[in-house]
């Protein structure tokens, strides 16, 4: 009978230097060497660990490996975003690369799938499956940092960026998420700023507080309506956490944390005539005057059988000055990778389909609009 190797990957350094000490019989500062090969140089071989002796990458060979998610496809949009899907056991997740003059942005996802039911976002079509592992979240950015070095001669801008922002909701998977933030911010892993690492959720109330005191990143939350009435039309977990206990939870982490300077990321994605009128911006203005915030507006991504529409440009526009009105900082995401359906939204991956809307989504293709609610 095989035993099934340790995937390193899952460890962030306190869980490595425990391993290494407990099953290895090592010290803390081999842990620490082993860390520095895998995320500072990309290494996945133990031989090629040379300052690591003998009898111990032996042992590691024996008893370990180093198993990030391998890529399934590649996309490569006009834009240079590029979108891999990522091979987690028998499912692809959705990565996406997001190239700007001054950074580039990594999109990863958390689950295989996604349980919140968002009537707008076509991963939430497909149904939950799992959450994804240590292993699994963290792997997709070390696999996708090994392929923008694999590519220098392109000239790619390499990762400085990470947002939770992918496949599934994040604080439906804390257990894997903290580990995983830890290894984005540590020195002997990738080392990005806590400024530099955003998590976003939908409203998981108790996810959001069980972050409060214990990790320091950036926050932005998917509001998308400013009234709990349009928002549990839209968003069926307003119906567990409304928005006034979301935005008390919001305040909560945001007085704890050094990484927002005082304020949160508002996302607010714009649906034609559902929640872009004037009335609904002055209500926003509203609702958000005693959470310092600044809020991003992102015109609506289509996705096949969608029955939702990106407003027009003077909607947009409109919307936009209302809020500025009231003096709130308002910016307008400009769409990246939408060519390949790599934009917010649009991520489906490949998802053994546990509610048959997938099958409906595919058999929407080419059609104008579905009844998502009848799927």
């Amino acid at each position: 009978m095989t035993t099934e190797k340790i995937n390193l990957l899952d460890f962030d350094r306190k869980g490595m230097r425990q391993f290494f000490a407990e099953e290895l019989g090592e010290k803390a500062f081999r842990a620490d060497q082993v860390m520095k090969w895998i995320y500072h140089f990309g290494v996945d071989d133990f031989d090629s660990m040379t300052n690591i002796n003998k009898k111990l990458r032996e042992k590691l060979q024996h008893k370990c490996e180093i198993k990030a998610p391998t890529v399934a496809e590649a996309q490569h949009s006009s834009d240079g975003t590029i979108k891999w899907a990522m091979k987690v056991g028998d499912q692809d997740v959705e990565t996406v690369y997001i190239p700007e003059d001054d950074r580039a942005t990594l999109c990863v996802s958390s689950q295989v799938g996604c349980a919140l039911e968002c009537k707008f976002c076509s991963t939430a079509q497909q149904g939950f499956n799992r959450n994804l592992k240590v292993s699994e979240i963290i792997g997709q950015v070390w696999r996708a940092a090994r392929e923008i070095g694999l590519q220098k001669e392109t000239g790619r801008r390499p990762i400085t960026n990470v947002v939770m922002m992918g496949m599934g909701e994040p604080l439906l998977n804390m257990k894997n998420l903290i580990p995983a933030l830890e290894i984005m911010l540590d020195d002997l892993g990738f080392g990005l700023s806590k400024r530099r690492v955003t998590v976003s959720t939908s409203g998981v109330v108790s996810g959001l507080d069980q972050m409060t005191g214990k990790i320091d990143v950036a926050l932005a939350i998917s509001l998308h309506a400013p009234n709990d009435k349009l928002r549990s039309e839209i968003m069926p977990i307003n119906d567990r956490w409304d928005i006034q206990d979301f935005l008390a939870s919001v305040r909560r982490y945001i007085a704890s944390s050094n990484a927002n300077r005082g304020k949160v990321t508002v996302e607010y994605v714009l649906l034609d005539h559902v929640n872009d009128d004037m009335d609904h911006a002055r209500e926003l203005a509203e609702l958000m005057k005693d959470t310092p915030c600044k809020i991003n507006l992102i015109p609506f991504n289509p996705y096949p059988g969608s029955p939702y529409k990106k407003p027009s440009n003077s909607r947009i526009d409109r919307f936009q000055k209302t809020l500025m009105q009231y003096d709130h900082t308002v910016t307008v995401r400009k769409t990246r990778g939408d060519d390949i359906d790599a934009a917010c939204g649009q991520l489906v991956g490949d998802v053994i389909d546990r509610t048959k809307r997938t099958a409906a989504l595919k058999a929407a293709r080419g059609a104008e609009t579905i009844d998502v609610k009848a799927v």
